[in-house]
């Protein structure tokens, strides 16, 4: 069954954010978008690539009204520790969610249960609670920030351009389509 549409439970997990540990919940979520972007684990290799890469486009996509959650199966205290020991961590400003039951990762369909850790996932969910953009893929490949920033834009010029959609590589201010029998075989 896929995720896509799904509604995101209600949640409480500890985060890493600010200097302080905090508590994110659903209801922080509410009214805004937001991007759950799942990884393996604290103090690894290709992850402080990714999550270098997405404090690169973090200004970009909170000026979008996006906030950015990262999560993995590490606890709060590890988040802290990394952030503290690497200077790639450091320049992260979003929240780090800890999800040490795998209570998370296991909704988004992401939990590795014989190994305890999390595949790499980035979900894109709505304003409503609804997950939009659902990727999943093997711990070995490293994903691209800049293409998350795409998605988003074009999750969010559809909803709110009812009956349209964003082709291939659509970018802001790019033609879009009106789906429709004049379209059928002419593309």
């Amino acid at each position: 069954m896929s995720i896509i549409n799904s509604t995101i439970p209600d949640f409480s997990v500890q985060a890493y954010h600010d200097e302080a540990f905090k508590t994110v919940t659903r209801q922080d979520l509410q009214g805004k978008w937001a991007v759950f972007f799942f990884y393996p684990a604290d103090f690894t290799f290709v992850c402080p690539t990714e999550l270098g890469d997405l404090a690169d486009k973090y200004d970009e996509l909170k000026k979008a009204g996006v906030e950015v959650y990262s999560v993995s199966t590490d606890t709060h205290f590890v988040h802290k520790a990394w952030h503290d020991a690497s200077p790639t961590i450091k320049r992260i400003r979003f929240p780090m969610l800890a999800d040490p039951t795998g209570a998370l990762s296991r909704f988004f369909g992401v939990y590795i249960e014989e190994a305890g850790l999390a595949y790499r996932g980035t979900f894109v969910v709505d304003p409503e609670g609804k997950v939009r953009i659902a990727e999943i893929q093997d711990n070995s490949v490293g994903r691209n920030a800049e293409e998350l920033v795409r998605k988003v834009q074009a999750a969010q010029f559809v909803a709110s351009h009812d009956g349209e959609v964003c082709p291939a590589k659509w970018k802001p201010g790019a033609a879009t389509l009106r789906p429709g029998l004049d379209l059928v075989g002419k593309l």
